[in-house]
């Protein structure tokens, strides 16, 4: 029997709960005056219930807040004769009728819509849900939207049990049968739309809102057995009213039986729902409390899905959800800073309460991911994942918070301890510098705020330090952050882009850019005032030679030398042989690795001596990997990138000239000879001209040495003219003429059976002459006899690359060993002479190929005619004329070789 109060109590209702009132009065009658003839939705009704009239009311929530004067978008209406979803669709037909929909100002008169589309307007959608026992979801409801309040609907109903389940059987039920099964006496009571009163059939209902009480209908310790999640509902409606909870009620809640069932028997969707209502109610830390109290931390916060390999320190639970609340509720001891930055609407505020209620997991051992790779779980993040089923980016927050932790934790204390002590600042990691303080943000990501609030918390209720303390670190680490003006600086946008950064390197994008343009973000950070992408740019193409003053090419280098080349370039075990050589890894043969290659050029050609000297350890492992290798296309590409930074070196000598003269410890060749590089490039360089044919093909040690010779040439030069201590620069030009020139074309059946080869040393030896000058003196022994073979060869004027190479290396050897020469003059001469005299011979449609040796052959003899006229002794002069003229006259074909020398007719 309801109380006798509700009939003293008029509810007011708004004119969208008048509207809908009528209604819903108006569908009851329609089905009172015409009674269905079966039940449409196949639930069979008590024939006594079917023949009673259509009773409405407005259940639970909707009163009590109505009662409290708070509004409500939401009403559960229950049905005394009929399922919520026959209810609904007995609606639905109603308003299809002509008419019905206008009388309800639902739809405008003028609509010339169907009636079932009209209905769909109206309406749009009636939706079952069905129960789920197993889960104490015991009410199968139908729900709909309508004149846009969120109507569920429902029968009143009784729950009867038998011997085999505890899950209880829903019937049909008087409303006093429904107000006695509700989770609350407060949420018991009816508003009867007929009547227009408020029934309290619990008599409980007004006395215990009065009292301000929360209490079950029923024995509270059965009440939650049946529906355990009441316990949770109870908690939320008390936290959310700021009412207490009776005395017997906090028992049966404190039950461990009761909690075990709680435990596994209840959906953790549902869990979740009701925390999160909590969490983002009036009052947290109450429903928080209520947790705590009761014992129901291990029971909600927990991961069913397994066994977790610790207990959680439960210890922690009140400190952090107390610390949270301090926060929020600004006291004083708390720093504006704190508040003010990491709450700054209620999403961050719910955040922060998620904070503290994972806090006791925070130091549990991390749970390892199916998947070994992966990285292991840590056991807070299971905890919102499957304890109160979080969303992925609750979850996500906790994770980034313990992954971070140590980070953040120690760049608040720098940051802090550098602000305060400028002399304790750690120069290349300065905790306190825009740059560091921003990308530590941007690493952590758009939820940072959080994430510092999390580690705050842990730090604070640990107890290792003290709270004051704590507070006064991370009030100036915020502080700092809002002065530097980089606390959106998540949401900061790169000057470049990855495709201008690729352009502006000369490097094919790939998957370098994504961190190279973090390094353009820390330069933007360094230099606030740079907005230009087109400074940007320039500063990345700017050289080591060009005057700037942007460090930005110094840093890109840095960061693609220590993070983006070595792992194409990982450390193996010394192999025992080449075979196990080749079958170590090389990731930077992979045609997708070319990017790094390019990395690694580019690095080279933008970093200072200076810098490259620093940076030395970065710079060689990767070049020696390749000289190393028993692939002569790699050695040939790791000779070319060492002979580039040997020229890098090599370049700084000119530009460092004054500063070399006042410290000889600072120049390149000191450089190599004091760290051993020398002899280590030189071992590694010097056996590869045994790379010939026929055990190398002749294209690939074309390739080889073309870039060897360079590269060895670099190093000669990077020697002294003059040493004591080591080799000299022309001690190491002998041995790469010597194991370079004079070797491998001694090796040759004939230097013409490598033509290609061949020309690339010949061509080598001019530069080789070049800087040993008169002291190749030593060498014309071996060279002259060489070179005139070259030229005597039958058929060399069909090689024309190298019969020319070949005169230039005897034009250089004269110009370098000139007064020597004389000495040699026959032995040149022979093979200057056949060589024309192959070209003269040549049929007429060769002409043109010919035609460069035959102007090449005369200015060489023009070149040895005048040696020999600043020879001293006239009788060697005189004799040198007689054999020009003897030459001549054994053919008139030889006068055009002589048309460069002086006294040529005589």
């Amino acid at each position: 029997m309801a109380s006798k109060k509700g009939s003293d109590v008029q509810l007011e209702l708004t004119e969208v709960e008048s509207n809908l009132r009528q209604l819903l009065l108006d569908v009851a009658a329609y089905i009172d005056d015409a009674p269905a003839r079966e039940d449409i939705t196949g639930v069979k009704v008590p024939e006594a219930l079917a023949k009673e009239k259509t009773v409405l009311r407005w259940t639970g929530g909707w009163v009590r807040d109505k009662l409290l004067e708070v509004g409500s978008h939401d009403i559960d209406l229950a049905i005394n004769k009929m399922t919520g979803e026959h209810f609904g669709l007995k609606m639905q037909e109603y308003l299809r009728i002509p008419g019905n929909a206008e009388k309800h100002g639902l739809i405008d008169k003028n609509d010339k819509s169907s009636a079932k589309d009209k209905s769909k307007k109206i309406a749009p959608g009636l939706h079952k849900i069905e129960a789920n026992p197993e889960k104490s979801k015991n009410l199968e409801t139908a729900t709909t939207k309508i004149m846009g309040v969120d109507l569920d609907l429902v029968n009143l109903r009784k729950e009867t049990y038998n011997e085999v389940s505890r899950n209880p059987q829903m019937e049909f039920g008087t409303a006093e049968e429904d107000a006695m099964r509700r989770d609350a006496t407060v949420n018991a009571m009816f508003y009867n739309l007929h009547t227009c009163e408020v029934e309290d059939f619990t008599n409980q209902g007004f006395d215990d809102m009065a009292a301000k009480i929360i209490r079950t209908p029923l024995e509270p310790t059965q009440t939650f057995k049946d529906d355990p999640l009441r316990i949770l509902r109870l908690i939320r409606f008390a936290s959310r009213l700021d009412y207490v909870i009776e005395s017997e009620t906090a028992k049966a809640m404190g039950d461990p039986e009761i909690q075990e069932v709680l435990k596994i028997k209840i959906s953790r969707e549902r869990v979740g729902i009701e925390l999160e209502k909590m969490l983002k109610g009036p009052r947290p830390r109450m429903a928080l409390e209520f947790i705590d109290r009761f014992g129901l931390y291990r029971t909600v916060f927990t991961d069913p899905t397994r066994s977790l390999p610790s207990d959680p320190d439960t210890t922690l639970f009140q400190p952090a959800y107390d610390f949270v609340e301090s926060i929020i509720a600004g006291t004083a001891d708390v720093p504006e800073a704190i508040r003010d930055i990491l709450l700054r609407d209620a999403d961050e505020k719910y955040l922060a309460w998620i904070c503290a209620t994972v806090m006791p997991w925070a130091d549990a051992p991390t749970v390892p991911h199916p998947k070994p790779l992966q990285r292991p779980f840590f056991s807070a993040y299971l905890v919102a994942r499957e304890g109160f089923k979080a969303p992925n980016r609750v979850c996500d927050v906790i994770a980034s918070s313990l992954s971070n932790s140590e980070e953040i934790r120690t760049i608040v204390a720098q940051c802090a301890k550098g602000l305060r002590r400028p002399d304790t600042v750690n120069q290349a990691n300065d905790c306190t510098a825009r740059d560091t303080l921003g990308m530590a943000i941007r690493r952590w990501g758009p939820t940072w705020r959080t994430q510092v609030l999390f580690n705050l918390v842990y730090e604070v209720v640990l107890g290792r330090v003290s709270k004051e303390e704590l507070l006064k670190f991370y009030a100036i680490f915020l502080t700092r952050l809002s002065k530097l003006n980089i606390l959106d600086v998540d949401t900061f946008k790169p000057l470049l882009k990855g495709t201008d950064l690729a352009k502006a390197l000369g490097i094919e994008p790939g998957p370098w850019m994504k961190d190279a343009l973090d390094v353009v973000m820390a330069w933007q950070l360094r230099n606030p005032g740079s907005t230009d992408a087109t400074a940007a740019i320039e500063a990345v193409k700017a050289s080591r030679d060009e005057k700037t003053d942007s460090e930005l090419p110094s840093r890109l280098a840095s960061h693609f030398l220590q993070l983006t080349i070595p792992p194409f370039f990982p450390q193996n075990k010394p192999a025992s042989d080449a075979l196990e050589a080749s079958r170590q890894p090389a990731p930077w043969k992979d045609p997708g690795a070319q990017y790094a290659l390019d990395l690694l050029s580019w690095c080279i050609g933008a970093l200072s001596r200076k810098e490259i000297e620093a940076r030395w350890h970065l710079l060689v492992p990767p070049i020696l990997k390749m000289v190393d290798d028993v692939d002569a296309t790699w050695k040939a590409r790791g000779c070319h990138y060492l002979g580039q930074l040997l020229e890098s070196l090599r370049a700084s000598i000119s530009h460092d000239a004054a500063s070399q003269q006042a410290t000889m410890k600072q120049t390149p060749s000191e450089f190599l000879r004091r760290t051993g590089y020398h002899n280590v490039f030189a071992e590694a360089l010097l056996p590869m001209f045994t790379y010939i044919p026929s055990l190398t093909p002749e294209l690939e040690a074309v390739f080889l040495f073309k870039e060897l010779f360079p590269a060895l040439t670099t190093l000669a030069l990077l020697l002294p003219v003059e040493s004591s201590k080591g080799e000299t620069r022309t001690q190491f030009l002998d041995k790469i003429l010597r194991e370079g020139i004079l070797s491998p074309l001694a090796h040759f059946p004939t230097p013409s059976t490598y033509p290609e080869l061949a020309t690339v040393v010949v061509s080598n030896l001019q530069v080789v002459l070049g800087h040993m000058g008169i002291e190749s003196v030593k060498h014309l022994p071996s060279i002259i006899p060489l070179l005139s073979n070259i030229l005597q060869e039958p058929f060399i004027v069909s090689h024309r690359a190298l019969t020319v190479s070949t005169l230039a290396a005897l034009q250089a050897i004269m110009l370098n060993a000139w007064p020597r020469i004389p000495g040699h003059r026959g032995a040149i001469m022979m093979g200057l002479s056949l060589c024309w005299g192959r070209c003269v011979d040549e049929d007429v449609s060769t002409q043109q190929h010919v035609g460069e040796v035959k102007e090449a052959l005369p200015d060489t003899v023009a070149m040895l005619d005048t040696v020999m006229h600043a020879v001293e002794e006239s009788e060697l002069r005189e004799q040198w004329q007689y054999e020009k003229r003897d030459l001549v006259e054994t053919s008139p074909l030889y006068e055009g070789l002589f048309e460069g020398c002086k006294n040529s007719k005589a």
